[in-house]
């Protein structure tokens, strides 16, 4: 059942992805950024559908306006599921950039990459975050600077809420909770040594996965540029490892 179950979603994943490919090649470089941005709203919404992905939201997303989106980092599919819920540019390691298709996939979206430890990369990287804010736009950002386990939150290097802060706009910590039959699970977790295809096989040939983005109060503006960048940091990694670490849900 597993084998089938995985066959008939990889292909239509297959089916999708060369869409998305085609998309971006051909539609994006031409298209409006309201254009881009609902495309990849719905085809984020399809990919988490056909990976058997049931997407669940507690509390309130900010939907208009600039804000940064903080998460802890569990999996590749973080990206697409919080594209699900509202376009965002993501800030990511540039590893990512050299996934067979997932990295080409995201560098066509919009995504910012960065090299870890590079302080002129950084700045780099908060040039474009500024200009994505400009637009009115959310940047994604995962703090932790790797995946985890999903039960607990790695400490956050905080460099890049300064791009937030200093362009006067909202962020919006968010916790990322993975279930597998009901169960909190690390199941679908792309971490240690598994590589991606190992953990396509893992996600496309069960069931019963379901990811809860619980959506905390977002952080004012005018409090995180009194706070500054470290506290606003430990303050967010506060709030989202207690959304995550807290009591299973009922």
């Amino acid at each position: 059942m597993g084998i089938l179950l995985f066959l008939l979603r990889a292909t239509g994943v297959a089916i999708l992805i060369l869409f998305g490919l085609l998309s971006v090649i051909l539609i994006f470089p031409l298209a409006s950024l309201r254009v881009r941005s609902s495309m990849n709203l719905y085809w984020s919404r399809v990919l988490m559908a056909l990976c058997g992905v049931k997407v669940r939201v507690t509390g309130e997303p900010v939907r208009d306006g600039a804000v940064l989106w903080v998460a802890n980092h569990v999996s590749w599919v973080d990206i697409f599921v919080l594209n699900s819920i509202r376009p965002t540019a993501f800030v990511a390691k540039s590893d990512i950039r050299r996934w067979p298709i997932i990295g080409w996939l995201v560098a066509g979206a919009g995504t910012v990459f960065i090299e870890r430890g590079n302080r002129n990369a950084i700045r780099a990287v908060a040039g474009h975050m500024k200009g994505r804010f400009e637009q009115g736009e959310v940047v994604g950002l995962f703090p932790e600077g790797t995946t985890s386990s999903g039960f607990d939150v790695a400490p956050f290097h905080s460099s890049l809420f300064d791009a937030a802060i200093r362009a006067h706009v909202d962020i919006q910590p968010i916790a990322l909770r993975f279930f597998h039959k009901r169960q909190r699970s690390d199941y679908v977790a792309f971490v240690g040594e598994q590589n991606l295809l190992q953990n396509l096989w893992c996600l496309l040939g069960t069931t019963g996965v379901e990811i809860e983005l619980v959506f905390l109060p977002a952080m004012p503006s005018e409090a995180c540029e009194q706070a500054g960048r470290s506290h606003v940091a430990s303050r967010a990694h506060h709030l989202i490892r207690q959304a995550v670490v807290g009591k299973p849900r009922q």
